[in-house]
This record gives structure tokens, sequence and C-alpha cells, in this order.
């Protein structure tokens, strides 16, 4: 029997363009339409979430608002066939937490299309500490190895390094035995990269080629980016002959300051990374992947379990850059 009512993390704005962050009740009879009713164990926090959580109206246009584009819990309600309830799913990406009331709620109602079974090798919170995150993170080594970028053929450099994506990244890498060098960030965490499998760290600084020059001496075989600007930029203009880089983030700057030349004299690929609108069958795939072969250890160090109340929190620490790791929120209470 579902209940009437369920908490959340609520985003209200104020008259004065104020954004206040609370716990409410709220009732199920409030969710939008959909095709499956989720009971939401766990959640995650993701960027994005941060940024629906301050007020970006990039992100979500109407407020109030629940965050959380991450969700994994197990079917109360199912108008599709092939969702019953009791059946554990995951739902991430999509709109669900943008302008969908999403999984910082311990309900959410989506469409059935939205909605992956859980892999028989994870368990809910395992799923969430993979989460948009993670699933980025497999979709960008997924377009590394579909371009030919074996272990053999050198570095592959991580930047955003000890964010979710990057440090998911890096720990994947790793496991499939990649020499990854791994850019740390303003707050040193050499310790923390070197313990999830970076064989190399380098420094901000270093990663950034404020030069101008259109090439520069090749040294990675391929790159996992989630921040853009110009580490990206320095990034494609270090790649070796055939290199790949993927992009996902723009947390430095949107903007991207290269030419042609390492295209057209290198063979660089830039593959851009688009987690939201995956078509379901990669969607699939990437998550067998996450449970099986790819599955890697998530130590306490790397995924922190937190509450809800905790959320606030961590918003303002992720919005200062001062968050590492991954997040997993527990909605059972």
């Amino acid at each position: 029997m579902k209940p009437t009512t369920f908490r959340a993390l609520v985003i209200t704005e104020t008259e004065n363009k104020q954004y206040l962050r609370q716990i409410q009740d709220k009732s199920v009879d409030d969710l939008p339409a959909g095709d499956v009713l989720v009971r939401v164990h766990f959640s995650s926090l993701n960027y994005k979430d941060a940024l629906s959580a301050s007020g970006n109206k990039g992100v979500t246009r109407n407020y109030p608002h629940t965050p959380g584009i991450d969700a994994a819990g197990i079917v109360a309600e199912s108008s599709d066939p092939r969702l019953t309830p009791g059946d554990p799913v995951i739902v991430t990406s999509y709109d669900l937490g943008m302008n969908t009331a999403g999984g910082f709620g311990q309900y959410i109602r989506v469409p059935a299309g939205w909605v992956v079974p859980l892999p028989k090798g994870l368990t809910l919170r395992e799923a969430m500490g993979y989460g948009t995150a993670g699933f980025t993170a497999g979709l960008s080594v997924f377009q590394l190895i579909r371009h030919d970028v074996l272990p053999e053929h050198g570095e592959v450099l991580v930047s955003g390094a000890t964010g979710g994506v990057g440090s998911i990244a890096v720990a994947i890498l790793s496991k499939l035995g990649y020499a990854v060098a791994a850019v740390n960030g303003k707050v040193d965490r050499s310790d923390y990269l070197n313990a999830i499998g970076a064989k190399r760290i380098i420094s901000i600084d270093e990663a950034t080629d404020k030069s101008g020059r259109p090439l520069l001496k090749s040294q990675w075989a391929g790159s996992i980016d989630a921040v853009g600007g110009d580490i990206l930029a320095t990034a494609v203009k270090s790649m070796n002959a055939n290199g790949v880089v993927t992009t996902c983030g723009n947390a430095a700057s949107p903007e991207l300051p290269v030419n042609v030349y390492p295209f057209i004299l290198r063979g660089v690929t830039l593959v851009g990374i688009d987690s939201q609108n995956c078509p379901m069958p990669h969607r699939l795939e990437t998550w067998e992947k996450l449970s099986d072969e790819w599955k890697i250890p998530m130590p306490e160090t790397m995924v922190e379990e937190i509450r809800l109340e905790d959320l606030d929190q961590r918003i303002d620490r992720m919005l200062n850059r001062q968050h590492k790791g991954r997040s997993v929120v527990n909605l059972t209470d």
C-alpha cells in the first residue's frame, strides 16, 4: 500500500529571487502524470542537481521543485506490463530532476520509457554509486574502446578527476589496464587519486596551455574530459596521432579555444557524451558493463552515503568545488 505523503527536498523561489532548500512532506497526488510510480530508496548528488537547487533556470524553469536526476528504487505502481510492482529499477537522465520532480523525494512518477531494470550484478545503492556521473563515465570509456584506443597505445588523461565522472572514469580505466594521468584540482587530492587507480597525477597548471599554439607535444592516447575550457583545448592539442577525446562537461567553461589542426594533422577525434538522451539499447548495454566486467569497488573514500538532511551542505560544497567522489542519498527512512 503506497502512502499518501512522502519526504522530499523542495527548492522554493522567494519574491526577492532567493532559493530556499527545505525538506517537506509532499503528496503522491502532486507528482506528474506517468506510467510508473517508484518508491525511491537511493539517489545521488550531481552537479546538475546543485545547479537546479540554486535556481539555475537553464536547468529548472519552474519552482517549487524537487531536484535529483538519479533514482533507484522499487516499482510501486505501473500501467506498463513490462514493469510490475516489486521490480527494482533505475531512473536517470531524461527530464528527471530538471523539470520533473526528481530523486530527492521518496517517490517519483515517470514514463515507462525512462526506466531501466536493475542489472543483476548491482544493488540499488551500488547503482546510485554510479548514477548519472558513473553512467556518463561508462559512455566515455565506451567511446575510447569503440575508437580503438587500447592500453598499449599510451596514457589516458582524465580531467575533473576528483569529481563524480572523473573518479569513476579513473577507476574503470585502471581496472581495464589503462595507465591514467589524472588532473588534480585546486585542493590536493593526490592520495585519493592514487587510491582509485591513477598512475600519474598532474596539476591544473600542467594540464592547461596558455601559449596559443595550435598544436602541442603529443602526450596522450586518449582523454576523458569533464570540465571543458582550456583544459579540454589543451588535451585536444596534446593528443597522439589518432587520439580520442570525450567531453561531457563545462564547469570550467563552455568555450573551446582550438583550431582545426589537431583534427586534420593528427586525426584527433572529439566525441561529445550526451547521457541525457542516450538511446535505450546503448543505455542498457552500458549499465550491464557497469554491473559486470567494468564493475569497480566503491569504498567510502569514493562513495559516501548521506541522508536527505545532509544535502543542503553538500550542494554548497559542490558549487564551491570542494566536493570529491560521489554522494549517495539514502531515502529509505
